[in-house]
């Protein structure tokens, strides 16, 4: 019979804490990629949503106006007055999205400048954080070259603080430091239960950080939108546009019947050279049947990868809806001719190019109508196309 070992005593306070602790790391990790995740899809749903829907909304405000002003005109009332006024101040308050975008982008793409530290001289209680955070921190006390690199990294914070004799910041830092599992004791240490007592109350205070930040980017306009159809926000847009282009389509009747229902555009007609000026300068989006769409034309297709995989034209240029703002020098000279599903997506892209100075057309129908006119598809597979 072989002796057993002893079995090794274990604090059971020590052993809750070290599952707590490993829990709420894991918990925290899982929030903070969530949390990023979340920040870069709003970023991006907003950009796409402004530069494509951005003309639309221009252009229903401005409809809006003229019909307040055709109202006003008609009235003479007060309140009607004041209504056409407001409306046209909100048409000429809107802001230049095109510059705005640009300006973002210039500082996205322009390294930062660095930062001038004020010339100060740090009070004791930053010299004694500091004299305490380097002694603790410095790389020179570890050979592993990954912890070499992180204390490296984590100096950086500390030498920017003391620079600005930010006290505050450097004991925001120090409490950090004490808490990061670089710093923690071993496990048979008596300063462990300690030290997991901080590291647990540390990252209960992260979590709660991103879980604040989390709410707030979910009740931010974009995220609430972005919410309503989070994993096809493309028809989401899409299905916006053709609300916008109904509305759009409807002030434009209530404007026509306000002056009177005057002529088409290029056609005087005998009508009131008054109410003549006063028709909305917008023109309507640029539209073809598809039977109408030449042999040799060029197709932009902004369906998603699943649509085109079932069925798209052959030769034609495939860019989902999302990438078109960011490709848009892919795009080819000359006239092109845009295809969706139905024709919302499309119609959005091509209100986009037309306001960027691009001869574009919106395949009315999308493709259902292509194939609804006999014209070829072809699969990416090779089976039968048809359209999804």
């Amino acid at each position: 019979m072989t002796a057993q070992s002893p079995v090794r005593w274990t604090d059971p306070e020590q052993q809750e804490l070290e599952e707590r602790v490993a829990a709420a790391e894991l918990a925290w990790l899982t929030m903070d990629v969530d949390v990023q995740t979340l920040r870069v899809e709003i970023d991006n749903f907003a950009l796409i949503h402004h530069q494509l829907l951005g003309p639309l909304y221009a252009r229903l405000d401005e409809l809006d106006a003229l019909v307040a002003e055709a109202l006003a005109a008609r009235t003479g009332l007060p309140e009607d007055l004041r209504q056409a006024a407001e409306a046209r101040r909100r048409v000429d308050e809107l802001p230049d999205l095109d510059a705005l975008f640009d300006t973002v982008r210039e500082q996205e793409d322009a390294p930062p400048p660095p930062a001038a530290p004020a010339r100060v001289r740090p009070g004791r209680d930053a010299q004694r954080v500091y004299r305490e955070l380097v002694r603790r921190a410095h790389p020179d006390l570890t050979t592993d070259p990954a912890e070499q690199e992180l204390r490296a990294a984590f100096l950086i914070r500390v030498n920017e603080a003391y620079a600005f004799g930010d006290t505050g910041a450097l004991e925001t830092l120090a409490a950090e430091w004490s808490t990061a599992p670089e710093a923690a004791p071993a496990v048979d240490s008596p300063d462990r239960l300690g030290w997991l007592r901080l590291r647990l109350e540390w990252l209960t205070g992260r979590i709660g950080g991103l879980a604040a930040e989390q709410v707030r980017l979910e009740r931010t306009a974009m995220g609430e939108l972005l919410a309503l159809a989070p994993q096809d926000p493309d028809r989401l847009l899409e299905e916006l546009a053709e609300q916008l282009l109904a509305k759009a389509a409807a002030q434009q009747a209530e404007l026509e019947r306000l002056l009177g229902a005057p002529a088409t555009v290029g056609d005087n007609g005998g009508a009131d050279p008054d109410a003549q000026e006063n028709q909305t300068m917008f023109a309507q989006i640029p539209t073809i049947d598809a039977a109408g769409v030449p042999a040799d034309a060029a197709l932009l297709d902004v369906r998603e990868q699943d649509e085109w995989d079932a069925g798209h034209v052959d030769g034609a240029l495939h860019i989902p809806i999302g990438e078109v703002v960011a490709r848009i020098g892919e795009l080819p000279d000359g006239k092109l001719y845009v295809l969706c599903r139905v024709g919302g997506r499309s119609a959005q892209v091509v209100q986009y190019l037309v306001q960027n100075g691009r001869d574009a057309v919106n395949v009315d129908g999308g493709m259902y109508a292509w194939d609804g006119a006999g014209r070829p598809m072809v699969s990416s597979g090779g089976q039968q196309a048809f359209v999804l």
